[in-house]
């Protein structure tokens, strides 16, 4: 997991080919004039979605992982606080190929962080995580999805 400013991306733009891309992307695109939807960057291997959800509790929050996705994940309109365990701290339970998620709903987490607009959060297969906990009734998000 990395936590940081989003004007920072490009420092760790060589972990992996595709996160060049994602600067190329926030440089030339207002995320928050962009409707909610899903927008390919290269297909299904590097593709973001802009979501407005619902806030949760940390009690309502569910850890979760994905296996072939690295996450980048923005807020855009209030602070967000994701939960954080280990994957190897997780226990196994069903994965979802076609999704590339799995879930461990009867798990608190290890940790939490927050990200404030202009913070970005990254997530790779070994996080699990637990999005979308803050005391606001709504979150509007930015989800990069990178094949990992």
């Amino acid at each position: 997991m990395i936590i940081d400013t989003i004007e920072n991306l490009e420092k760790y733009a060589t972990l992996n080919p595709l996160f060049p891309k994602v600067v190329e992307f926030l440089k030339s695109h207002d995320l928050n004039a962009m409707a909610d939807g899903k927008y390919e960057i290269e297909g299904n291997d590097l593709f973001v979605t802009i979501t407005t959800t619902k806030g949760k509790t940390p009690d309502e929050a569910v850890l979760e992982t994905h296996n072939k996705m690295i996450d980048i994940q923005l807020p855009l309109s209030t602070a967000e606080t994701y939960g954080y365990t280990h994957r190897s701290l997780l226990p196994d339970t069903a994965y979802d190929e076609e999704k590339d998620i799995s879930f461990a709903p009867d798990m608190v987490a290890d940790s939490y962080v927050t990200c404030q607009p202009g913070m970005m959060i990254i997530f790779f297969p070994h996080d699990g995580h637990a999005p979308c906990i803050s005391g606001n009734p709504e979150i509007r998000k930015v989800i990069f999805k990178i094949k990992a």
